[in-house]
């Protein structure tokens, strides 16, 4: 398929088929997308917790009591679900864990550009702590570039996917800890095969004419 048969052909699955699975050859390349997706000057701000077995997803489903019920058997029948987390606060050991992991990786020729990147970081990092004072929020929106770019590369793979923020996002990170690791919830992305009968697979998209959203400049 070409790139506007992938965007026509995905849709947010509201039904998995519990018994088909993604394969491991795929499941790698899922995790390349996790780790190669862009951010802004790099910061990376996420994490994931990745579950494929019945255990791994009852856990992520305590996210899906009460109110978001109707999200349970999305997590509980789809082949892989990820749970996503954006950091709380870009502190400096963060900084410089990213500064020293982009120095082993040889993005520095001169030990002068290693300390411009430093400079520029923070740079960014504190007009949004200071002046903007929406860093939680910065962050979070990388977080969301990189769930886009999984939407599309896992349609690319002929696999399906819905994103859920209807999440219970307390629940989420008290199960996995993920404040005591400066992290919290944003949502969960569910991952496999659609059913037949899922009714989502047959209505007809619904978009915005082009004239309405893109105008020349």
């Amino acid at each position: 398929m070409n790139l506007k048969e992938i965007l026509n052909w995905r849709y947010s699955t509201k039904a998995f088929d519990p018994e088909k699975k993604i394969s491991a050859e795929h499941i790698e390349q899922i995790k390349a997308i996790l780790q190669m997706s862009p951010s802004s000057t790099n910061l990376q701000p996420w994490h994931f917790i990745m579950a494929d077995d019945k255990a791994g997803k009852e856990r992520i489903a305590k996210g899906t009591e009460g109110f978001f019920k109707f999200n349970k058997p999305k997590v509980l029948d789809a082949s892989l679900v990820i749970v996503y987390a954006s950091r709380i606060d870009a502190d400096e050991e963060y900084m410089l864990k990213l500064l020293e992991q982009e120095d082993k990786d040889g993005r520095y020729a001169k030990p002068e550009f290693k300390k411009d990147m430093q400079q520029a970081r923070n740079l960014f990092a504190n007009i949004h702590r200071f002046d903007l004072k929406d860093v939680t929020h910065w962050m979070d929106k990388q977080t969301y570039l990189n769930m886009g770019m999984l939407l599309l590369g896992v349609a690319s793979l002929g696999i399906d996917a819905v994103p859920m923020e209807g999440i219970d996002i307390k629940a989420m990170d008290e199960e996995f800890s993920l404040r005591e690791k400066g992290y919290s919830a944003l949502g969960v992305v569910a991952l496999g095969y659609r059913m037949d009968s899922d009714f989502n697979a047959k209505l007809p998209k619904s978009r915005l004419p082009l004239e309405d959203i893109i105008t020349k400049a």
